[in-house]
């Protein structure tokens, strides 16, 4: 016959062992039974645990070298930065791609992106536009590189709406096949162009199908465009593909023979407020790429490669970045 036990005898009984086991010496249970798990330290937990810092690779745009770009590589290299950003006469300099994945591979550098040019929204076919920058998508992705850097060729007339909607189409299907290559398109904002203000970015990001099209982030050109780059990297931060880091200074009150009234120099000798794009970049936790570009020699005293020592320093004094 089965015995009944009641719920409250159970569980009474559960308690009485609880106890017993529980005023059980630890080094009696030690010798009877062995230990599932072993003794743990659990002091490490009183403290919560800190958030891990960005990373933050650095890369060097070879643009100063004015198409030199075997020299490009080999200072980029010898200065230590792990990254390199080319151009599209690339393809003409070395047509293939191959040669440039050996020779990045050679000088351990990764080929973070390839500047494709402007999107013309004036093309008589848009069909030849988009296969335009399949070929340099197409040299991307067979030199073994990351991103496909985009601008506009903005029309010299008025911009109207439809122009906005017909960049961010253009730029969308450009996006959509290069990532069937493998290859991100990025947008970059530039001064001269539909994307110059803050608020044309905008638009223009507005347009493009944020699948397929992201944002490089320029932030010399957009503080001279009239913007703020810490209040970007916060307003895209889920469509930041990488930046071009990059400083700027008002040549009002000298010498400037193209007449804009602003040049591009070495970092930490113009105006833009570096230590506070890196700081909202570890605020959003930002891991990719910040290529430093300079689009010529300030000092014609200077070598593309001494502008770019004065770069680093800043970065790894000042900043306390490591290549």
């Amino acid at each position: 016959m089965r015995s009944q036990v009641s719920r409250r005898t159970f569980l009474t009984g559960l308690g009485t062992i609880a106890v017993m086991e529980s005023t059980r010496p630890l080094q009696s249970w030690a010798l009877t039974e062995p230990l599932l798990y072993p003794p743990m330290d659990l002091s490490y937990f009183n403290s919560a645990i800190s958030p891990a810092s960005p990373e933050i690779k650095l890369g060097y745009a070879s643009i100063t070298w004015g198409g030199n770009d075997r020299q490009a590589i080999e200072d980029i290299s010898a200065l230590g930065f792990p990254g390199i950003q080319l151009r599209s006469n690339l393809l003409k300099s070395i047509p293939d791609p191959t040669e440039v994945k050996g020779l990045l591979q050679k000088q351990h550098l990764t080929f973070v992106a390839l500047s494709s040019g402007g999107v013309n929204i004036e093309t008589p076919s848009e069909s030849d536009e988009i296969a335009k920058h399949m070929v340099n998508a197409k040299y991307a992705q067979d030199a073994g590189c990351l991103y496909l850097q985009v601008t506009d060729n903005k029309p010299k007339r008025t911009v109207t709406a439809d122009d906005y909607k017909k960049l961010g189409r253009l730029i969308t299907e450009i996006g959509k096949r290069s990532a069937d290559l493998g290859i991100t398109v990025g947008y970059h904002n530039h001064m001269g162009s539909m994307g110059q203000a803050p608020e044309e970015v905008d638009r223009i990001l507005d347009a493009c199908d944020p699948r397929y099209a992201k944002l490089e982030l320029d932030i010399a050109h957009y503080v001279q465009g009239g913007g703020d780059p810490v209040k970007a990297i916060h307003k895209y931060h889920d469509r930041l593909l990488f930046l071009h880091i990059k400083d700027v200074e008002d040549t009002q009150n000298q010498s400037a023979p193209d007449g804009k009234g602003y040049r591009f120099v070495e970092l930490g000798r113009g105006r833009v407020d570096l230590p506070a794009t890196f700081q909202a970049l570890q605020k959003i936790k930002f891991h990719g790429w910040a290529v430093v570009e300079l689009d010529g020699v300030p000092d014609p005293k200077r070598t593309p490669k001494e502008c770019a020592e004065i770069s680093k320093k800043y970065l790894e004094e000042k900043m306390r970045l490591a290549l």
